[in-house]
């Protein structure tokens, strides 16, 4: 892979925290920095602003953090709902407040498989091995 050599200004506190980051783990800042850049450069044009940040700020995160982020999940009472939403949307229909809450868990669902799936991809390039689904089962 060719490499291609990039001038970025930055504001202050932003690059004082990439600089942190790079320190408590240990890397150096231009490796951090483009682990950012990979990580979150994919999806990027396609996620509302928040989610964008969530994803970006992940490549700052230490090891122990990407894997609990890495095996975070939707409360059970969160799933419950959604599934007795999807129930009676097919049995009878949804009220338009019910029609909302829907849609409101369903973002969280995509938006919480999008850090899992985020979370592993970083761990990956940190070397760990992540074949094993079962290292990923949700901590609740």
């Amino acid at each position: 892979m060719s490499v291609h050599e990039v001038t970025l200004s930055l504001p202050e506190a932003l690059y004082e925290q990439i600089q942190r980051a790079a320190e408590r783990l240990r890397r150096p800042l231009d490796a951090v920095l483009a682990e950012a850049v990979m990580a979150v450069g994919p999806v990027m044009d396609t996620l509302p602003e928040t989610m964008r940040s969530a994803l970006a700020h992940l490549a700052y995160l230490n090891d122990a953090a990407l894997w609990q982020a890495a095996r975070s999940c939707m409360s059970v009472a969160q799933r419950e709902r959604l599934e007795e939403l999807h129930d009676k949307q097919q049995r009878e229909g949804l009220s338009a407040d019910e029609q909302a809450e829907e849609k409101s868990l369903v973002a969280l669902y995509r938006d919480t498989i999008l850090v899992r799936a985020q979370a592993v991809v970083l761990l990956k390039q940190r070397g760990y091995d992540v074949a094993d689904a079962s290292q990923f089962a949700p901590i609740e």
